[in-house]
């Protein structure tokens, strides 16, 4: 109700219709928002029917974040609504900006555990401008390259800079930050410059713009096994590839294209229990040098065949590139800059490094080997021993699982889990369906029944399928000979399982020795190298049966 008979409202009666404090009305009249349409003689405030209204339009624009001098140009004319809205917009998206800021350096003061005094510098990196990060970074490998020829590898350093976007995320940010800090660690940049050294040494000097090591190529000879973790859109990617990939087409693309080989098949070959000085793992290694062969091609003296001088020279390459705070510092820039991250390498080079290393020289296979099988007695040997284990196996408890084994870092079950999945891929392979389930669990809750309808079934589908007279492999080596393989390991890992319980060791005796024989024919030309499946062979005591003989052979204790 109006009040007085004038058609004006009071300032209380204005407070109740709107539901805004009268304190408020009075702060937003003396500031020019909301103006009393006359006053009483007494003086106090009355307000016309136009009030409300206009009190709900400063009031909507307070809630929004608008400020007192933006709100009294709207109602006074003197700016539009559009334009002061965007306008409001602009400085809540830099508020915005700043609170992100805040945040992530509080994320990265809680994620870190920094100390009171790390505070300001964490803030301050957080706030620098995108010229001001660069400068970081170039400065950085400025003094971490200083003095080596290699500017290949420099420009192709600084063409990757930490650029974030205009609205980074907390993530980034905390990247940035971290990143901001790993350039100042002396270990990163000795390892930058052990990488530019090398390609310093192994990309021969010249000015022309099309050779590898011309500041407009920016690929070194350092990185093949990391270019797969290089950023992928932009210059940056170069520096983790292969300088001598310098081809006629695309040397960067060529040196990723085989990084990418490199880690699809080792990374296959982990996933599916192949060891890297096993016979399987040859092929794998024949067919990545072959691979990287090409991309040689601008290097000094460039291997021209697959031999102990080409796969040397790339072990020599892998192991150059194996920079774990190199690939750090990548990985950072990655999350930095918002690109994919990219495929982890530590796995699939340290598989392929090993298998180079037990591969120095291409395999010749002694097809007259193959022969020696005789796939009766394969059979039988797979029955007899399969029976020697299972026996063993039948009497485990359930506390028995946990118990260690001479097979370092395995347990019982683990060495169980292993047995299974050699007699279901050996299986698998019987069938032309080989499984790539090398890393599950296939024992379940009943490790017993597990093992013994493993073996039973194996040996069922050898005698069904044809294995044992058929070929496998690019070898083409007879099933007999894979099967004879699984014989060697489960009467190996049947010792190593008497062991660990105490019992005794003489497991099959009637086909002990023949196996014993297999296992010499099989892995006698197998290197026993770092991160292989053998120990160097050990001696057997006297009168040492050959059970006992075959664990010795294959690096046990007897």
């Amino acid at each position: 109700m109006y009040e007085d008979g004038t058609g004006l409202l009071s300032i209380g009666a204005l407070s109740r219709l709107t539901g805004v404090s009268v304190k408020t009305i009075r702060n937003w009249s003396d500031q020019d928002l909301l103006p009393p349409a006359a006053r009483t003689p007494a003086g106090y405030r009355r307000y016309g029917p136009d009030a409300p209204a206009r009190l709900e339009i400063v009031r909507s624009l307070r809630d929004l974040g608008v400020g007192t001098a933006a709100i009294r140009a709207v109602l006074h004319r003197e700016r539009t609504l559009a334009d002061t809205a965007e306008r409001s917009a602009d400085a809540l998206d830099a508020q915005i900006a700043a609170l992100r800021s805040q945040r992530a350096v509080l994320r990265a003061v809680a994620a870190r555990g920094s100390a009171a005094e790390e505070l300001p510098q964490m803030t301050r990196l957080a706030r620098l401008s995108a010229e001001e990060r660069r400068r970081i970074v170039a400065d950085f490998i400025d003094d971490a390259l200083d003095g080596v020829p290699a500017p290949a590898y420099r420009s192709g350093l600084l063409a990757a800079t930490p650029d974030l976007p205009d609205d980074p995320t907390p993530e980034q940010l905390h990247a940035w930050i971290e990143l901001a800090a790993l350039v100042r660690d002396p270990e990163l940049r000795a390892a930058l410059r052990r990488l530019a050294a090398y390609s310093a040494r192994t990309t021969p000097p010249t000015d022309h713009p099309g050779h590898p090591s011309h500041p407009d190529h920016a690929g070194h000879a350092a990185t093949l096994a990391l270019g797969a973790t290089a950023p992928a859109s932009d210059t940056a990617s170069a520096t983790m590839s292969d300088t001598a990939s310098a081809t006629a087409s695309d040397p960067v693309a060529d040196a990723r294209r085989v990084a990418t080989l490199m880690h699809t098949r080792a990374e296959a070959a982990v996933a599916d229990g192949i060891a890297p000085d096993s016979p399987a793992a040859a092929p794998l290694v024949a067919e990545l040098v072959a691979a990287w062969l090409p991309t040689q091609s601008g290097t000094p003296d460039p291997p021209t065949e697959d031999g102990p001088a080409a796969r040397t020279r790339l072990l020599e390459q892998l192991e150059r590139a194996a920079e774990p705070l190199v690939e750090h510092y990548w990985r950072l820039l990655c999350t930095a800059t918002g690109r994919p991250a990219p495929p982890r390498w530590d796995t699939a080079g340290t598989w392929t490094a090993a298998a180079l290393r037990a591969h120095r020289t291409p395999l010749q296979v002694d097809r007259t080997a193959f022969g020696a099988t005789d796939p009766e007695r394969v059979l039988y040997a797979y029955e007899r021993v399969g029976q020697a284990v299972g026996a063993l196996v039948a009497d485990l408890r359930p506390a028995d699982l946990a118990r260690p084994t001479p097979c370092t870092g395995w347990t019982v079950r683990e060495l169980l889990d292993h047995l299974v999945w050699e007699s279901l891929m050996v299986t698998s392979i019987a069938k032309g369906a080989p499984r790539t389930d090398h890393a599950a669990d296939h024992l379940g809750h009943d490790p017993r029944t597990a093992f013994e309808d493993a073996t039973r079934t194996a040996l069922a589908t050898f005698r069904s399928s044809g294995m044992l007279t058929r070929a496998f492999g690019p070898y083409e080596a007879p099933g007999a000979l894979l099967v004879q393989q699984v014989v060697v390991e489960l009467l190996a890992h049947g010792w190593d399982l008497a062991r660990a319980l105490g019992a005794p060791t003489a497991l099959a005796p009637e086909v002990a020795e023949e196996t014993l024989a297999a296992a010499h024919r099989i892995y006698g030309a197998a290197p026993r190298t770092e991160g292989g499946s053998f120990a160097p062979e050990r001696p057997a005591p006297p009168g040492a049966t050959a059970t006992d003989r075959l664990a010795a052979y294959l690096g046990r204790t007897v």
